[in-house]
């Protein structure tokens, strides 16, 4: 089933149509159909069946424009429950359609069906949605473009074409089954198979050289590549062949542009990157490689696609391929992060907040939960675990969202605290005393209006790496990132507050910290996690609820009358 777009006219007396889309000069209303199912797809000369959008990998794109709104009827016609989530679109005072599975919704059960109204505010640029349940978003996502409003244009010269650039990753085996085997052993899930562009593993990959995806471009042409990172568990270096790609979003938010030969891009986060086909007329490769500093097992894969001139010329016998980073290459992906500050410009300004009401100090750390008789499948017999202050989050079987609407008992807890239960060498010798976390549904409270700084301190327990933190229903500003121990007088010293780029996904160094600061504006209960699978589903996630403000325009919208039912 196809996706329908319509347009609600409000006020206007001039018509623009482009790709497709009726846009006026105040908000369109757009209308998207989503059929889930199971649907037989064959890469790396294995087929198998896998649960997706209209049949689709990746699934459509939604387009609209600054400001609009969008509904998504999702029908599942799948075999067990599924959400959907629109990452990065803020959704004010709307939590109901925000998406993750029993945080602010129960699963939409086989057989039903469920509308989503996105609500779309300050973004502009790229997104992307996803499934939000379990590992479906493996097979279930795609992009979300958002033009400028119309009589705006985007702040440098406009290019020649678009194309959407989705980074993903396949499994041969069953994903479900996969992530339930698991959860059921305590053990790490088994890593992907091959890492995709646009679908397609591409050289130097089993049986996928004739599928590459293929990008067409002329010579002399400037292109903006919409690139998003919808990996499971890699951060990924990518990089075109004897082209300089320069960076001019993230996070659907404009940053002062970055020319470069490569970049780093982890799981949940997007950016817009202009190409300009300078190069004699040929093939060459477009590819992505992980960056991986960890010793935990992962996909050593790389995958590309075929950036193709048009016109008469002869087709090489070797293709140029770029040189990424090593895999390991730390100062390599600090030396891209590092760079990125946003556009801070009169068309496109930032408001960084500087006095804080609330700070909230967060360890993040991978843990370990022990098994009778050392029975499960993780180090020492144990259950591989994590946590956020020390907490492994347990989802509940009633979202958190209702039961703080309704003010159900016995749910989730309002007391995540502001500080890990106590204070030790978080990127030294840890020891054991900090391995074993408690469990918990814990939420915290902020009331609204709050300027609130939250510093994410990565730890040595367990098994140190970066983490893709994310946020739902806000962008944030990256304020300071380090390494080591965060320190309250002198990290602080470093911070930016000038030009930090406003995100909604950032990496949490492995064994540093990272502050971002926001303002509490979005009454709601948001979800907080990590964006590598495996932590999230290990229980590195928690929830910030934002209270209402003082007025009807300051507080949460009733829920809609079709939510689905929890069982």
């Amino acid at each position: 089933m196809g996706s329908t777009k319509t347009s609600l006219i409000l006020g206007f007396l001039g018509y623009l149509f482009l790709d497709s889309l009726l846009f006026c000069s105040a908000y369109n209303v757009h209308h998207y159909s989503f059929l889930l199912r199971e649907t037989n797809f064959t890469r790396l000369c294995t087929t198998k069946s896998m649960f997706t959008v209209n049949g689709q990998w990746p699934g459509p794109t939604i387009h609209v424009r600054k400001g609009d709104k969008a509904f998504v009827n999702v029908h599942n016609n799948g075999d067990y429950g599924v959400t959907i989530h629109w990452h990065g679109v803020k959704q004010p005072k709307n939590p109901w359609s925000d998406g993750p599975e029993n945080i602010t919704q129960c699963p939409i059960k086989p057989g039903k069906n469920f509308t989503y109204e996105v609500i779309f505010s300050d973004e502009e640029g790229t997104l992307w949605w996803h499934a939000h349940s379990d590992w479906s978003r493996a097979t279930i996502h795609g992009a979300i473009v958002i033009l400028p409003e119309i009589g705006k244009t985007y702040p440098f010269p406009k290019p020649y074409a678009e194309q959407v650039l989705i980074l993903a990753e396949w499994f041969n085996g069953d994903v479900k089954e996969l992530i339930d085997e698991a959860t059921s052993t305590g053990g790490d899930p088994t890593p992907s198979d091959a890492y995709a562009l646009n679908g397609q593993p591409g050289f130097p990959n089993n049986c996928s050289n004739e599928t590459s995806f293929r990008f067409p471009v002329q010579y002399g042409k400037t292109y903006l590549l919409r690139l998003v990172n919808a990996g499971m568990n890699e951060e990924m270096f990518f990089g075109i062949a004897k082209h300089n790609i320069t960076v001019v979003a993230q996070d659907a938010a404009y940053i002062k542009p970055i020319t470069t030969s490569y970049i780093m891009i982890t799981p949940g986060q997007t950016m817009d990157i202009l190409v300009t086909a300078n190069q004699a007329p040929s093939y060459y490769y477009i590819a992505a490689s992980p960056f991986f500093d960890s010793s935990a097992p992962y996909d050593e894969t790389n995958t590309s696609a075929i950036l193709q001139y048009t016109g008469t010329y002869t087709i090489p016998t070797t293709i140029p391929y770029p040189t990424l980073p090593n895999v390991t290459d730390k100062a390599a992906a600090d030396n891209f992060t590092t760079r990125i500050r946003s556009l801070a410009s009169a068309e496109h300004p930032v408001y960084v907040p500087k006095k804080v009401t609330t700070r909230i100090f967060i360890t993040v750390s991978v843990n370990q939960i022990v098994c009778a008789n050392a029975s499960c499948g993780g180090p020492s017999g144990n259950r591989l675990s994590a946590s956020l202050n020390n907490i492994s989050f347990v989802t509940p079987s009633t979202d958190v969202l209702q039961a703080y609407y309704k003010s159900l008992p016995n749910v989730f807890d309002k007391d995540f605290p502001n500080l890990p239960p106590y204070k030790f060498n978080f990127t030294g010798d840890v020891g054991n005393n900090t391995l074993y976390p408690s469990l918990g549904t814990k939420a915290r409270l902020i009331n609204y209006g709050d300027v609130v700084e939250i510093v994410y301190q990565g730890t040595n327990v367990g098994n140190a790496e970066n983490h893709p933190m994310h946020l739902h229903g806000f962008s944030f500003y990256l304020v300071g990132t380090g390494y080591g121990n965060f320190d309250l007088t002198n990290s602080t010293k470093t911070y930016n507050l000038i030009d930090p780029p406003e995100v909604n996904t950032i990496g949490v160094p492995k064994n540093g910290w990272a502050a971002i600061r926001f303002v509490a504006k979005n009454p709601g209960v948001w979800f907080m996690h990590c964006h590598l699978e495996r932590h999230a589903s290990w229980g590195m996630d928690t929830v910030l609820i934002v209270k209402n403000g003082p007025t009807k325009e300051t507080s949460i919208r009733p829920p809609p009358a079709n939510l689905p039912i929890c069982s």
